[in-house]
C-alpha cells in the first residue's frame, strides 16, 4: 500500500478512496485527515465522477482519532487546548465536505468504526457493512465523550438509541446497524467489496445532475421545519426540472423507451 495516506482509485464512475494507516485501524490523525479532505476536494471538482466509495486498508475501516497524537498534545503550554480545538475544527470540517460533496458517498465497513471513525459511517450518505462489522461511540469508555461523533449519530439514530451508544460505549453489530439506521445492509463479509461497489455503480447510472440537486436539497431540508423544507424542495424540483437532461428523461418516458443522456 505504500505511505500514501489515502489511496485514490477510479473505476469507471465511481472513485474508491482507501484510509491506509492499517497499521493503526486507519486513525484520523492530523495527516489522515488532511489527505481526506485533500481528496475530498479534487472530486468536487471531477464531474466525471459519479459516486464516492470509503474503505479501510487492513483489520478495520477505522478507529477513530490517534489518540498518541492526541496525548502528545498535552506537552504543549497550553495542555493541548489549541490542537485539541485545531483537530475537532479539521474533522468537522471533512465532515462537512462529505455533505457538501456532489457525489454521493457510500461507507463501506469492516471490522470497527469506532468513536470518529463511527461519525465518519453516519456523515456518508449511505454504508454497506460486514456482517462482522461492528460500530461504537466508545469514548466515554475512556472519559472522553463522543461529543462531534454525536452530531452524525443522532442524525441517523433515534434520539434514545444514539444517547444509550454514547453513555454506555456499547456497540452495534451490522444487523443491529442496519435496524437502527446507521447501514442500509450488512452483507457476507466475502462481498463487502463487490456489494458497495454494486450499490455505487447503480447510483452512477443516474443523471448526474438530478442526483447532486436532489442530494443538496435532502441534506439541507433536513435541517428545517416542515414549511422551509417543502418550499426548497419546491425550488430544487423545478430547477431539476429545467435540466435539458431531465426534458429528454421525462420525454423518454412517456415513449417509452431509455433515456438518451449526454451528460
Amino acid at each position: 500500500m505504500g505511505g500514501t495516506l489515502v489511496l485514490r482509485e477510479d473505476i469507471g464512475r465511481v472513485a474508491r478512496l482507501t484510509l491506509n494507516r492499517p497499521e493503526a485501524l486507519n486513525a484520523l490523525s492530523d495527516a489522515m485527515l488532511a489527505a481526506l479532505g485533500a481528496e475530498l476536494d479534487r472530486l468536487a471538482a471531477s464531474p466525471e465522477i459519479r459516486a464516492v466509495v470509503i474503505r479501510g486498508a487492513g483489520r478495520a475501516f477505522c478507529a477513530g482519532h490517534d489518540l498518541r497524537e492526541m496525548e502528545a498534545a498535552r506537552a504543549a503550554a497550553d495542555g493541548g487546548r489549541a490542537a485539541y480545538l485545531a483537530l475537532f475544527e479539521t474533522c468537522s470540517g471533512v465532515m462537512r465536505r462529505i455533505r457538501m460533496l456532489p457525489q454521493p458517498v457510500i461507507a463501506e465497513v469492516h471490522g470497527i468504526a469506532a468513536a470518529a471513525g463511527c461519525q465518519l459511517v453516519a456523515t456518508c450518505d449511505m454504508a454497506v457493512a460486514a456482517e462482522t462489522a461492528r460500530f461504537g461511540v466508545n469514548g466515554v469508555n475512556i472519559g472522553l465523550f463522543c461529543s462531534t461523533p454525536m452530531v452524525a449519530l443522532s442524525r441517523n439514530l433515534g434520539r434514545k438509541k444514539a444517547f444509550e451508544l454514547l453513555v454506555t460505549g456499547d456497540f452495534l453489530d451490522a444487523a443491529q446497524a442496519v435496524e437502527q439506521g446507521l447501514a442500509n445492509r450488512a452483507v457476507p463479509d466475502d462481498r463487502l467489496g463487490e456489494e458497495a461497489m454494486a450499490l455505487a455503480g447503480r447510483v452512477a447510472a443516474k443523471l448526474a445532475v438530478a442526483v447532486r440537486i436532489g442530494k443538496r436539497a435532502f441534506h439541507e431540508q433536513i435541517e428545517m421545519t416542515t414549511d422551509e423544507a417543502y418550499a426548497l424542495t419546491g425550488r430544487a424540483i423545478a430547477e431539476n426540472m429545467l435540466e435539458p437532461e431531465t426534458a429528454e428523461g421525462v420525454r423518454a418516458f412517456l415513449e417509452k423507451r431509455a433515456p438518451d443522456w449526454q451528460a
